[in-house]
């Protein structure tokens, strides 16, 4: 089972506390749908004075993200320690790069034999995700990984994770995918605490590029053409189709409703049809929607996250549809497990780990 460590920022409990109920998932995507302007295209990191006390990782701008030196990240922040300002800068710049060529909707191809790993929520419980690596093996060519959103938020580690994830994908962008969340998003950071987080160990701009570099995130990976990952969950209308998805404009706030909404904010329902979200925002999808949606563009399953669950995870009652949690005992109390999901390219049959 994985390692259950999780500490809030308070000023995080008081405004979820402030927000109970449906009324506000619908006021934090209220914002008009726009693209977020990057602070960081006017900051030259190379700038920035590092003091001589510092004894963390460095990076200077045209040096390699190496293996070793996500190993020496990871341990560095173990220990509560910050990198410096400068060097998340450059991750941050880096990371942009890579994640503004792929498209909203990435095909990956598992070849026979390999495996790949799905991860749902983590919520900035950094402890919980080093030992994911730790039962799993860390991302590499032949142990790839996919996180399906909500990296942040809830959790006092959730910077910790962040640049995890990311120094990973900068050593190599096909080790780990990263899936865009409901909580990848202004608003929720202003009310669950990656912003509040973001401010206390670095300032407001670096948490402006972070909310930058959040749109670029995919919002869907497909898997063999046969298993679809989104963090929510499907549409409010028939008929759409996966080129619909990755045509779909993902750099910007997420609007209130549409495609993009719906991938991050629906959940599944077990009464047939389409039904009022219990979020207030995007809708719950019955099992005969999920259904029609992956007989329609040819898919065998619907892996998704959004939902703690008290194994962790959860399969519908038709088998089409699979919730995956990967953030235990949740919220510092909800004592729930936290899984992963490997599948083999030779048949892409989910195998699940608590």
């Amino acid at each position: 089972q994985i390692t259950k460590v999780l500490f809030f920022f308070f000023s995080s409990r008081r405004r979820h506390t402030r927000c109970s109920g449906v009324s506000w998932a619908r006021r934090c995507v209220q914002e008009t749908a726009i693209r977020v302007e990057d602070p960081s295209e006017n900051i030259n990191p190379g700038e920035i004075a590092v003091p001589s006390t510092y004894t963390g990782p460095k990076l200077e701008l045209d040096q390699e993200v190496t293996r070793e030196w996500v190993e020496n990240l990871l341990e560095y922040m173990k220990d509560q320690k910050l990198l410096h300002k400068k060097y998340v800068l450059v991750l941050l710049q880096r990371i942009k790069n890579i994640l503004q060529e792929l498209h909203t909707l990435v095909d990956i191809q598992v070849p026979e034999g390999q495996e790949i790993t799905v991860c749902g929520d983590i919520h900035g419980q950094y402890y919980d995700l080093l030992n994911i690596w730790k039962i799993n093996g860390n991302p590499s060519k032949t142990n790839p990984y996919i996180f399906n959103g909500d990296f942040v938020d809830r959790g006092s580690f959730s910077v910790e994770v962040m640049l995890a994830l990311m120094a990973w994908k900068i050593h190599d962008p096909n080790c780990i995918h990263l899936n865009r969340g409901n909580h990848e998003t202004k608003n929720l950071n202003k009310l669950y605490g990656f912003e509040g987080e973001v401010v206390h160990k670095y300032d407001k701009t670096t948490f402006e590029i972070f909310g930058s570099i959040f749109q670029y995130l995919p919002i869907a990976y497909c898997l063999n053409r046969k298993v679809l990952i989104l963090h929510g969950g499907l549409f409010s209308q028939d008929g759409v189709k996966l080129d619909d998805i990755r045509k779909t404009n993902r750099i910007m706030e997420p609007p209130e409703a549409g495609i993009m909404c719906e991938a991050l904010w629906s959940d599944p329902v077990k009464e047939k049809g389409r039904h009022p979200s219990k979020r207030g925002v995007a809708l719950g999808f019955g099992p005969d929607v999920a259904e029609k949606f992956l007989s329609e563009n040819n898919l065998e399953l619907l892996v998704r996250s959004h939902e703690v669950k008290d194994q962790g995870y959860e399969v519908e009652p038709n088998g089409k549809v699979i919730t995956i949690f990967s953030a235990p005992n949740y919220c510092d109390q909800m004592n729930n497990k936290g899984a992963f999901i490997r599948f083999n390219g030779s048949d892409m049959k989910p195998k699940f780990t608590q």
